[in-house]
C-alpha cells in the first residue's frame, strides 16, 4: 500500500494580469465580462481580459509526491510560485489544471492570522480552527490549555484577535495549527515575524510532530540553516517549475550554482523581478577608487558599489530609495540603503546611478550575491531583483595586525572593529594599579 499522503499531477496555476477576470471564473464573472466589454472595445483596449496576453501562470506542470512523516522543504526566489503551490495543498485556491490528492487533516500557516475571525477571541478562534480541521469539540477542549500553554498569551487568551500584535498573531496560530493533530502541516515564511526565542520553539515542535508523531511538514524558508536542520528533502521551484528534487544539501548547491550563474545575466533582460517598474535596476556593479569594474574584493578594503537605474519621468517618483542586499546561503547579511544614512527625500527621475562606499568591507572571505530593490513613496515597491549581482571576497588584513580571522570562518560571519582591554586582575605588564 502506498504511503504517499500528498500527491500533485501535472498541477498548473493561472493568473489574469489585470483585473483578474477570467471567462471561466462563474457565472458572475462571465456576466460582467460581457457587460464590460463593449466599453472596452470602445475605449480602444489594447488587451482583452481573457486573451493569452493578459495571463500569468505563477506554476506550470508541477508533478511530485510527499510519503507520509517526510519534512520536505520547499525555496526558491520570489515570484517562483512558493506561496502560490501552499495555497493550492491548503485549499485556498484551487490549480487551473491538474489534480491535488491530500490524505488527511491539512493544517496551514500562510500568513498572520490565517483562518482566524478577527472579532473572535483567541479562545473562540481555537475551537473555530479546530471545527475547520473537523475536529470535535470534546478533541479540542482536551488539547485547550496545551495550545494556549504554547502560544505563552494566556492572559490575553479572550482578548478579540483583531487586538493582538502580529508577533501575538502568529503565537497563536502556530499553536493551534501544531496541537491539534493534522496529518499535514503547511508553514511559510510566516515564522520569521515571531521572536527567535519562539522560532526555535516552533521549530522544535515541528521536528517533534514529524519524528515522534509521524507529521508531514511541507516549510517554506529562505534560512537555509532551518531547511538543512529540519528537512531531510528540498524541493527547488524556478518560474513556477521544479528546478530541483532531492536531498536538502544537493538542493541548496543547485540553487547556489543557477544563482551565480543568474547573477551574470543582462538586468535588463530578467524578466523574474516585482514591482511596479515605474523604477528598474538596470545594472549592479563593482569598481575601484578610479572608476574601473572590479568582480573581486578585500576583507577591509573601501568598497564601490554602483546601481544603474532607469525611472519614468512621467511617473515623477519621490520619497525613493535604492537598497542592496548582500545575500549568503540564502540569507542576507549585510544591507546598505540610502535611506538609513540620508533622510532627505529623493526623486528619481530617467537615467540615474548611485553609488555606495564601505570604507571597511567586513565580509568574510566567500562568494556574495546581491539583492537590489527600489522603493518610492516610502513602502511602494518598484523593483525586486534577487541575484542581481555576484562578487567574490578574498582574504584581507582587515584589523590591521597582520592576522586573518580564525579557520572557519570564511563566508560564515561578519567583521566589526572592536578593542580589548584587561580590567581583572591588573595587568602586571603595564604596572600595578595599586600604588
Amino acid at each position: 500500500m502506498s504511503n504517499k499522503i500528498i500527491c500533485i499531477e501535472n498541477v498548473s496555476k493561472r493568473y489574469q494580469l489585470g483585473d483578474g477576470r477570467f471567462h471561466g471564473d462563474g457565472l458572475r464573472h462571465k456576466l460582467d465580462y460581457m457587460l464590460r466589454s463593449p466599453f472596452k472595445r470602445r475605449l480602444g483596449s489594447t488587451i482583452e481580459l481573457g486573451t493569452r496576453d493578459a495571463q500569468f501562470w505563477a506554476l506550470r506542470d508541477l508533478s511530485f509526491s510527499i510519503e507520509e512523516g517526510e519534512v520536505v522543504g520547499v525555496i526558491g526566489r520570489n515570484g517562483a510560485g512558493k506561496s502560490t503551490l501552499l495555497k493550492i495543498l491548503s485549499r485556498i485556491t484551487e490549480p487551473s489544471t491538474g489534480r491535488v490528492r491530500l490524505r488527511g487533516r491539512v493544517a496551514s500557516l500562510l500568513e498572520v492570522g490565517t483562518g482566524f475571525h478577527p472579532e473572535l477571541s483567541g479562545r473562540e478562534n481555537i475551537y473555530l480552527n479546530g471545527a475547520i480541521l473537523g475536529m470535535r469539540r470534546a478533541e479540542i477542549k482536551k488539547k485547550f490549555d496545551e495550545i494556549v500553554e504554547f502560544s505563552e498569551i494566556e492572559q490575553f487568551i479572550d482578548t478579540p484577535v483583531k487586538r493582538y500584535s502580529s508577533g501575538m498573531y502568529v503565537r497563536l496560530a502556530f499553536s493551534v495549527a501544531a496541537h491539534l493533530d493534522p496529518d499535514v502541516l503547511i508553514v511559510d515564511e510566516i515564522l520569521a515575524v515571531g521572536d527567535a526565542a519562539f522560532q526555535k520553539k516552533c521549530l522544535g515542535k515541528m521536528e517533534e510532530a514529524s519524528k515522534k508523531g509521524g507529521r508531514t511538514v511541507l516549510f517554506v524558508s529562505h534560512q537555509t540553516g532551518v531547511i538543512q536542520n529540519l528537512c531531510g528533502r528540498c524541493i527547488l521551484l524556478e518560474g513556477g517549475k521544479i528546478g530541483f528534487d532531492g536531498k536538502t544539501t544537493d538542493a541548496l548547491d543547485f540553487y547556489a550554482a543557477s544563482s551565480r550563474k543568474l547573477s551574470h545575466a543582462s538586468l535588463v533582460d530578467r524578466v523574474d523581478r516585482q514591482g511596479v517598474g515605474d523604477a528598474r535596476v538596470n545594472s549592479v556593479y563593482f569598481v575601484d577608487s578610479s572608476g574601473a569594474l572590479v568582480s573581486e574584493v578585500f576583507s577591509g578594503a573601501t568598497v564601490r558599489i554602483r546601481v544603474a537605474f532607469t525611472a519614468n519621468p512621467a511617473a515623477e517618483l519621490r520619497d525613493c530609495r535604492i537598497s542592496i542586499a548582500v545575500v549568503k546561503d540564502l540569507a542576507p547579511v549585510l544591507v546598505l540603503s540610502t535611506d538609513l544614512v540620508d533622510k532627505s527625500l529623493m526623486k528619481l527621475s530617467g537615467d540615474g546611478e548611485i553609488e555606495f562606499v564601505v570604507n571597511r568591507w567586513p565580509l568574510t572571505m566567500g562568494t556574495y550575491q546581491l539583492t537590489s530593490y527600489i522603493a518610492s513613496g516610502g513602502a511602494c515597491t518598484q523593483d525586486w531583483v534577487e541575484d542581481a549581482a555576484s562578487v567574490h571576497v578574498l582574504d584581507g588584513d582587515f584589523y590591521g595586525c597582520g592576522k586573518s580571522y580564525h579557520e572557519g570562518w570564511a563566508g560564515k560571519c561578519v567583521l566589526v572593529e572592536h578593542a580589548w582591554r584587561r580590567v581583572s586582575p591588573p595587568d602586571m605588564r603595564r604596572g600595578s594599579l595599586a600604588s
